[in-house]
């Protein structure tokens, strides 16, 4: 399985990360697969530090601060950034490691505007993607584009998502939004949708660090002994 982190700056080194705070995406991962509470997954962390975020990271050409005077647009090129994962980034690791390339082993994830991106992208390419994670995504941009994607579907997509919101960041509400369309399409809560409002977290690096070690149990849980290792198993201790 291979699991693709957006802001991929943010997660292995504090001397990349945002306030110098990282993740702890390798530390967290490796211990997990050590422990067997996980599946062995590979993980890609994509880093995006430059003035193109806002339009690389956005579905529509959304307001960018509402707030603002002059109303500034992103160029809303999600699509694009999608393509330069399928057809470029995707088949060079495919080629380099031993992946299981198939849309079941393969993950998304990513917080704030790259939790939009994340579930956005999963709506478009449900045959490329199919585990994600969408950690406090910015639900608010363009008067909630995302929960209309959802609520558009004709059926549900065979798609495993990890949501998240913290309590202390400004419109955390609009979480229960995307989470409630989720539902409302066939997701079921528990099973194939795991949503959680984390009580005082704030939309920080810190915070999204914290959420980590749940979030790969749930995206990535480790394989199920198979009928024959059960077996020979069970013979040897008779």
């Amino acid at each position: 399985p291979v699991f693709y982190l957006q802001d991929g700056q943010n997660l292995f080194d504090a001397a990349t990360a945002f306030a110098g705070v990282e993740w702890e995406v390798d530390e967290t991962a490796q211990r997990l697969i050590r422990r067997k509470l996980v599946e062995p997954t590979i993980i890609v962390a994509i880093a995006n530090t430059g003035p193109d975020r806002i339009h690389e990271y956005a579905p529509t050409r959304g307001i960018v601060d509402s707030k603002a005077k002059r109303k500034k647009r992103s160029r809303g090129l999600a699509r694009k950034y999608g393509k330069f994962l399928i057809e470029e980034l995707k088949p060079f690791i495919d080629s380099k490691y031993q992946t299981k390339p198939e849309a079941e082993f393969t993950g998304l994830g990513g917080s704030s505007l790259a939790g939009l991106l994340v579930m956005t992208l999963g709506l478009w390419f449900p045959n490329v993607f199919s585990r994600l994670a969408v950690m406090s995504p910015s639900v608010w941009w363009d008067d909630e584009v995302i929960v209309r994607g959802v609520l558009a579907l004709e059926k549900k997509l065979p798609l495993r998502i990890w949501l998240d919101t913290g309590t202390a960041e400004p419109g955390w509400e609009r979480a229960r939004n995307l989470c409630a369309a989720l539902v409302e399409r066939g997701w079921n809560l528990h099973d194939d949708l795991e949503y959680h409002e984390i009580e005082g977290a704030d939309h920080s690096e810190a915070s999204w660090a914290a959420r980590v070690d749940p979030m790969l149990r749930f995206l990535y849980p480790p394989l199920a002994p198979s009928p024959t290792t059960h077996r020979l198993v069970s013979a040897g201790a008779v």
